[in-house]
Order: C-alpha cells, then structure tokens, then sequence
C-alpha cells in the first residue's frame, strides 16, 4: 500500500462555533481539501470568542453535508470524559452511514478538558497505558461481538457494536513525543503531530522513534500515514498574518507554562502575557505564495504525507480561498 499525497483542513473548534465550522468544512472540500480535522475539547484554550463544540454530533452534520473529504479527529480522548466503548459505537455508526470516509485520531489528553468535570488527572504513564489499552478495546469491539474485555482500566461484558462497517475505521494516534510516537508506527494506521518545533525534535527524536515502531511491528512507512497539522497565517498583509497568530497564543506557552491547568481564564491570562513574536513563533508567517510554499515543503521532505493546514484568523472563508486558489495547485504540482 502507497500512502497518498493529501492536503486537508484543521476546523478549529476552540475558536469558532459549530455553525460556522460546518460552513467552512463544506468550502474546504468545495476548494479542494482532501480532508477536515476537528478538535474535541470541553473547554478552549482562550475563554474570550472561545468555544467547545462536541465533534461527534458535528462529524455527523459534516458527514452529510460533503461528500468527498476524509473526516476525523484529532484529537480525541478514549480515555477519560469518552468511555473507549462508547467511542467504538460512535465511530462505528458514522462509519456505517459514511463507508470510508472518517478516522478516529486519538490522544492522552490534556487537564483542560478533564478535571472541569472532576476526573483525576494521572501522571503521563497511566495516560499512555490508558490510550494503548483503549485502542486495543476500540479495535476488538469493531472486530467482534459479545466482546467481554478485563484489562487494567476497561472492561466490557458480553458487549457488542451492532452498526459498524463492513472496514474497520483507521486510528491515528497523536503524537508529540518518542513513547507515543513509537507505538503509532508500531500498532496504529496513522501518525499525528503538530508543526513549529525545533527542527532537532523532528529529525532526531519522533521520526527516529517512528521508524523504531514501523520496524518493530514489522511495517513499512507504506503501510502507516504520517499526517502533521502544519500551522500557517498566510495573508497580503503580513503585518495581518502576524497579528491573526494572538488568538493561539496558548500554543506558544513551554509544557511546563501550561501544564495541569484546566481553567481556560487562567489559560488566557498566562497566554497573553506573551508578546507577539513570541504567539507567532509556531506558525508559518508569510506574505508570498513561494516563500511560503518552501516553509511548508520542508515537511514533506521529512517524510509527512498528510499536510492540515491550521489558520489563526477569524476570517476562514478568506484563508481557504487563498490556500485553494494560489497554495493547493502549486503544493499539487510539486508534491502529488
């Protein structure tokens, strides 16, 4: 199996409502996306103009309202406010009303979208064995039924997923670090990780240990998609591409800045004591269609076959019809 060259869509539920999002997945497919990423969180990052949409019910809306784009997550938790279960029949029904056409992109959370309903928040090493024994549970109910499952977190009794497709759904785990980075390229259909960091984390850490987990699970990269949510500010004005980045600040802030808050007044108030420069430093900034092209083709040339573009602004409609007038033609040609 060749993995294919796709160029898809980040709807960015913290920032925009479920309406507006709807509308914009619909011109993503409409201006050539290949696919439509959703994020599913409880809380956003920034408590002003943010928002928290559910996905599942809005990868339904979408599902009906488009006809060609991939449609997933990325991320979402099985592990904590979604028993894995209830995730299996979900993804299993909006599998079965729209056959190949939705992935279930997985992840270890964050405190944010967890403690505000009063779950504990265990350390990094629980929530890895919990998303690996959550995949594990997912893919065993799509796979069988009466299903009666005792692992250390989970369990199931005689349970089965009774609307499923007839291909079980592909889960992609996201990534940003060796262990889960590992055990993508060792048990899951795809890999997801985020653009802006040091180069050096990229070449020496998570596509080392990608490499590591192909192997040990006696794959090939052909075999496992390598999909990175690539965040731009594209726009004439530059000094406008700068300033659209302010929202997502959060983004900027060291691990250990944000680390264990949950609150997203907090969130914001640590966010916007960052300067500008500093909110704008994850993001591809740019003016001119060729400069930004080759900011982004460095990604491929790591080896990245899945490009989601994640914009800051306010303004969607105008940074897909760029992106689908002047940048997904020259990307195509270069790349496909």
């Amino acid at each position: 199996m060749t993995i294919p060259m796709r160029f898809g869509y980040k709807a960015s539920s913290e920032q925009f409502g479920p309406r507006e999002l709807l509308d914009y997945a619909v011109l993503a497919e409409e201006m050539g996306f290949d696919s439509v990423f959703l994020s599913d969180h409880m809380q956003p990052w920034m408590h002003d103009g943010g928002h928290a949409p559910a996905a599942l019910p809005w990868l339904g809306a979408v599902g009906e309202r488009t006809q060609r784009v991939l449609l997933g997550t990325s991320v979402l938790t099985p592990t904590f406010r979604y028993h894995p279960g209830v995730v299996a029949q979900a993804f299993g029904t909006l599998g079965a009303m729209h056959p190949g056409r939705f992935i279930l992109g997985v992840g270890t959370g964050e405190a944010l979208n967890e403690v505000t309903l009063g779950l504990d928040w265990p350390e990094s090493p629980e929530r890895f064995q919990r998303m690996k024994e959550a995949i594990l549970l997912i893919r065993e109910l799509w796979a069988g039924e009466r299903v009666t499952f005792d692992g250390t977190y989970y369990s199931t009794n005689n349970a089965t997923i009774y609307d499923r497709p007839e291909t079980p759904i592909p889960i992609y785990i996201g990534a940003s670090g060796p262990a889960a980075t590992r055990l993508a390229g060792r048990m899951a259909d795809g890999w997801i990780t985020t653009s802006g960091k040091a180069s050096t984390l990229y070449t020496d850490e998570l596509l080392p240990a990608f490499d590591d987990g192909i192997a040990k699970g006696g794959r090939s990269r052909d075999d496992v998609d390598t999909l990175i949510e690539v965040k731009v500010s594209f726009r004439p004005d530059l000094a406008q591409a700068k300033e659209n980045t302010r929202f997502w600040a959060p983004l900027a802030l060291k691990p250990e800045e944000k680390t264990g808050i949950h609150d997203p007044i907090e969130m914001q108030r640590r966010a916007e004591e960052l300067p500008i420069e500093r909110a704008a430093s994850r993001f591809i900034v740019s003016d001119d269609v060729e400069q930004h092209i080759e900011a982004i083709a460095r990604y491929v040339e790591l080896g990245f076959r899945h490009l989601v573009f994640h914009d800051p602004g306010h303004d969607q409609e105008a940074f897909l019809r760029l992106y689908g007038e002047q940048v997904l033609p020259k990307l195509r040609e270069r790349f496909a």
